[in-house]
């Protein structure tokens, strides 16, 4: 990652959070959805942008998160608690299941990885003593915080800050040995088995890590809407949303996933608000022009942007 791309990151990052001192609560709750949508959309990077693996598995990490989490949120346990352990065991899990699932490749990979999400909800339905089954898991406000504008605004800087963890970590996993296996594996995933590369290691590594904060955010969003059922925090659309917002910001840059993640998360308020009736199918429609008119997402349109600065009219670079 370049340091323009870095610093751009952190002037968004900022920027976020600003949110809670200009708008209210209507505010708050656009900067905590664009914290979670980022955090799940440079989660999902590790995997399909980095490694080029195509993971339909990021409901399944969060629905996993957020009754792992909401469970002992109901018990009494607090919230950091809950939300570092449920990262830890998403992790272990999805480490231990990619050995496994991460055998296959494209679209297998993909069907497989999106039937996990429905493996768990048919077994979060079915544990009726331990998640309420159908009937949802109710999740009490924390005896700590009286109001709920405090709350509020307690999940949004939690969310936010979870979101900032996720960027280091994921920047970090971008610059170090791991990320250079990664970007090999994508390349040729033989190859890189050629030079050295544990590939069944360092995929599963990497579906580990695309899955422990999108469980912690789950376990905040639990905490954040006090009652969770199966059919919401199992939702195929968190599987499907961090894709296209990677795809919208430019595939394999964490950069892109930010930038798309705000990006979607804008088109996808103003279609609600203004278009109720048609919001799925104008959406969807909004997607298909950008993705088309910007097929290597936003980062390509900033690099072609300052490529043009940094050239001379006669061809010679200014450095």
């Amino acid at each position: 990652m370049s340091r323009n791309s870095l610093w751009i990151i952190v002037g968004l990052v900022g920027l976020l959070s600003l949110l809670p001192f200009v708008g209210g609560a209507y505010a708050l709750r656009i900067g905590t959805f664009a914290s979670m949508y980022a955090i799940l959309a440079v989660s999902w990077n590790v995997i399909g942008g980095m490694a080029g693996y195509p993971s339909f598995a990021t409901a399944a990490f969060f629905g996993f998160g957020a009754y792992a989490g909401g469970i002992m949120l109901a018990g009494g346990v607090s919230l950091a608690f809950a939300t570092v352990a449920a990262g830890l065991m998403t992790f272990t899990a999805a480490f231990l299941f990619g050995v496994v699932l991460l055998r296959l490749k494209g679209h297998y990979f993909a069907i497989g990885s999106l039937a996990v999400a429905e493996v768990l909800r048919e077994l979060t339905n079915a544990a009726t003593e331990l998640t309420g089954g159908g009937m949802g898991l109710n999740i009490p406000m924390s005896s700590v915080l009286k109001s709920v504008e405090g709350e509020a605004q307690f999940i949004f800087y939690v969310m936010w800050s979870l979101l900032i963890v996720t960027l280091i970590v994921v920047i970090g996993i971008e610059k170090s040995k791991l990320g250079f296996g990664l970007r090999c594996i994508c390349q040729n995933e033989s190859a890189a088995d050629m030079i050295g590369v544990n590939s069944t290691l360092y995929k599963s590594l990497a579906f580990g890590f695309s899955g422990i904060f999108v469980a912690m955010a789950g376990v905040i969003y639990a905490g954040w809407v006090h009652y969770i059922e199966p059919p919401d925090v199992y939702d195929i659309l968190y599987s499907v949303k961090p894709i296209v917002m990677a795809l919208l910001g430019g595939l394999g840059s964490t950069l892109g996933a930010v930038m798309g993640a705000f990006l979607f998360l804008g088109i996808e308020e103003f279609v609600w608000r203004n278009l109720l009736n048609l919001h799925t199918g104008v959406l969807g429609l909004l997607i298909v022009v950008l993705l088309l008119f910007l097929p290597k997402g936003l980062v390509s349109f900033g690099s072609s942007w300052l490529g043009k600065r940094l050239i001379r009219p006669n061809g010679v670079s200014r450095d």
